[in-house]
């Protein structure tokens, strides 16, 4: 107890911070209603008035007191916070008027995105036309723009009447998967239209925010300096990344590889950007420590610098609590103590958390924060490993050791959210980070100098050639047997345990302190027991499980730690599809390949265990007087079948229509079943279908 005290004395911000973020967990989790959180805080509020009139003595006394209350204040502002920022709780939200087949009015919020298939760009919905007349509404819709001939004309600001209905955006639900649902909720983002073009009419009004507008013009114009002077497609997207963290045009295998070597930092644009920049300043500060005015003059340059980066790489959210993130630290820095850096840390969180309380579920903010924390804490124990006197040398192992420090807090949530660990990250990271550096240095000056074209030119060639290096670097290391293990499993209990485990060891080895060592054990014990279930569930299961995989069948019979494919043979390459859709669902029940099951038989378009028998059907069936009984049908790949002629050859309830099925046929035999009284269920709508055999 004491020394948590001790631990919030030095870093005061922590009493705000951690009090706002449980309020914030709790009312999403418990959905807890805005008038009660905002009773809690007015009630905490009325009884920390009286404090004012206490004396010193007295204000000793209840100190604990005012402690709690400005705790309960703080999880009560956390709470408001969470409901009011979380659009469908507001009264003009767009889901509580919108009809389908009713007009919608919506502006676009950015100018348009080439896709594969389309063009996407994220609107705000501002009326919906009920009963002969315009409700005003507010919510943001993502829209896709069928791809022809022409581009439509839209840009950013454009008005347009859509009159196509509006889909709510799902989950794939596959097991495992990505919850995008709630990834766009965060965003504020429910729905998503896909348009033709007599889906749409563009209106002659416009709706744009000058400074909106000003962000968008400096993105569009870095853009064009490096499309005029980078020519390669795969080194101009990494540019595009590394300098503004515009991703769109980024080959996806590219980004596997980066991923795989533990460098996709490096083309994610966050606080490695600007800590590069933050450096380069400290490096030109370095110097000048002799002046007073230097003292003054350092943090305000960072800040000044940082925030005009954050300007052109267009305030991007991840690039915008970066910059909060390292002003504090600037700030605090200027005290010259140590543990001012965690309290502006702290402070910085909080300040982030104030502007988007659903920055807690960003893994761009885990990661940050875990990382600097982490570099902070550990960096300077690791730098003393090794002894060098060449300078080169001890600038490479410092790099490393930054690098290695960053590791530490950062492994529960990269395994966690990402299920693999790159074996060679300090190989990599030595060269790309260091590379990397000197590649935005030189696009800064890129940008710099962007009007002597001879010049501009020049660099731009340079930057070419550094980027191939680096990708061609990067994906030697990738096609490495051993470069990243992958198919790691923890939950969030285990990824808590392991979190628990480091800092209680981390403590024990720093500090000698044997309670740390105890807590850390404690927590050890706490993984294997919670690991050792989970195998022993997973060695024991056997089930079927139908993916929602678009325009495919993809069928994983599982039996223990194996588990057998059907389906089509695109799914089985190591492709976008396979690792989206299949892969997290395996990684989930940890199994691994095996075409020979002990318990599962598949035989004619049919799948057999002791208990369970299944139906595939891809093809139309021939009717006779047998009767097959059946625990479930699978119907895939569009065949010519009517639902009541197989229930003349098949007695089964349960129909299960996977993705290679179109729409329009799966809703007439939706019809079908409804009329029969049969049960059944839609991939493409209610996600995978999982039963056990």
């Amino acid at each position: 107890m004491g020394y948590t005290k001790n631990i919030i004395k030095q870093i005061p911000a922590l009493k705000f911070l951690l009090p706002l973020t449980i309020g914030i967990l709790l009312q999403f989790h418990l959905a807890i209603s805005f008038n009660l959180m905002a009773a809690l805080v007015a009630v905490a509020l009325s009884f920390l008035i009286p404090f004012t009139f206490l004396s010193n003595s007295q204000k000793f006394k209840w100190s604990w007191l005012k402690g709690l209350l400005i705790t309960l204040v703080f999880v009560g502002l956390g709470g408001c916070l969470s409901y009011t920022k979380n659009t469908s709780n507001r009264p003009a939200w767009v889901g509580k008027y919108f009809k389908q087949n009713e007009p919608v009015l919506a502006t676009l919020q950015e100018n348009l995105v080439i896709k594969e298939k389309s063009f996407k760009a994220l609107a705000t919905v501002n009326a919906v036309y009920l009963q002969n007349k315009w409700q005003p509404v507010e919510g943001e819709v993502l829209l896709y723009f069928k791809k022809d001939s022409t581009t439509p004309k839209l840009q950013y600001g454009s008005q347009i009447l859509i009159t196509k209905n509006l889909d709510n955006i799902i989950n794939s639900g596959n097991p495992g998967g990505f919850d995008y649902k709630q990834y766009c909720s965060f965003k504020g983002i429910y729905y998503q239209g896909f348009l033709n073009d007599n889906n749409y009419t563009i209106l002659p009004t416009t709706k744009i925010n000058w400074f909106a507008n000003f962000l968008i013009k400096i993105r569009i114009s870095v853009l064009y300096i490096l499309k005029s002077n980078i020519k390669n497609s795969n080194e101009l997207s990494i540019a595009e990344a590394l300098l503004i963290g515009y991703r769109e045009e980024l080959d996806r295998d590219l980004v596997r590889a980066y991923s795989n070597t533990g460098v996709v930092h490096i083309i994610a644009i966050s606080g490695l950007h600007l800590g590069m920049i933050y450096a380069l300043i400290l490096w030109i500060f370095t110097p000048l420590k002799k002046y007073k005015w230097s003292k003054l003059v350092k943090p305000i340059t960072i800040i000044l610098v940082l925030w005009m980066f954050s300007f052109i790489a267009g305030m991007a959210p991840s690039i915008l609590r970066s910059a909060i993130m390292f002003t504090c630290i600037a700030i605090a820095e200027t005290f010259e103590k140590r543990n001012n850096i965690y309290n502006g840390l702290a402070l910085s969180a909080f300040i982030i958390l104030i502007i988007n309380p659903f920055s807690l579920w960003d893994v761009g903010f885990q990661l940050s924060y875990a990382a600097i924390l982490s570099i902070v804490i550990f960096s300077p124990y690791i730098k003393k490993w090794v002894y060098v006197k060449n300078n080169i040398l001890l600038f490479c192992w410092n790099l490393n050791a930054i690098t290695l420090s960053a590791q530490i807090l950062t492994l529960p949530i990269v395994i966690y959210h990402f299920h693999q660990f790159p074996v060679l990250f300090l190989f990599t990271n030595l060269f790309a980070v260091t590379w990397s550096c000197i590649i935005l240095y030189s696009e800064l000056l890129l940008l710099i100098l962007s009007s002597w074209h001879f010049a501009a030119n020049l660099i731009g060639k340079a930057i070419e050639w550094m980027i191939w290096l680096m990708n061609s670097f990067i994906l030697k290391v990738d096609i490495l047997w051993f470069s990243v293990i992958k198919s790691l499993q923890i939950n969030i209990l285990q990824a808590f345990c392991l979190a628990a485990i480091i800092v209680g060891f981390s403590y024990w080895l720093i500090q000698k302190n044997t309670k740390s060592f105890v807590f850390g054990l404690f927590f050890l014990v706490i993984l294997i027991a919670v690991r050792g279930i989970d195998f022993c569930e997973r060695n024991n299961q056997q089930k079927l499980i139908v993916y929602n995989v678009p325009n495919h069948t993809a069928i994983d019979l599982i039996e223990g730690r194996k588990f057998d494919f059907i389906g089509d043979s695109i799914l089985q390459k190591n492709g976008f599809l396979k690792n989206f859709h299949i892969k997290p669902s395996r990684i989930l029940n940890r199994v691994v390949e095996s075409n020979e099951l002990n318990n599962i038989y598949v035989k004619n378009n049919f799948i057999f265990t002791k208990n369970k028998l299944v139906a595939i059907i891809n093809k139309p069936v021939k009717i006779d007087a047998t009767v097959i009984n059946v625990d479930a049908i699978i119907i895939s790949k569009n065949p010519r079948i009517f639902i009541t002629e197989l229930t003349k050859k098949f007695n089964c309830k349960q129909f299960i229509f996977d993705g290679s099925n179109p729409a329009w046929k799966i809703r007439k035999w939706q019809k079908d079943c409804d009329s029969l009284h049969l049960q059944y269920h839609i991939c493409s709508i209610n996600g995978a279908f999982e039963m056990n055999l």
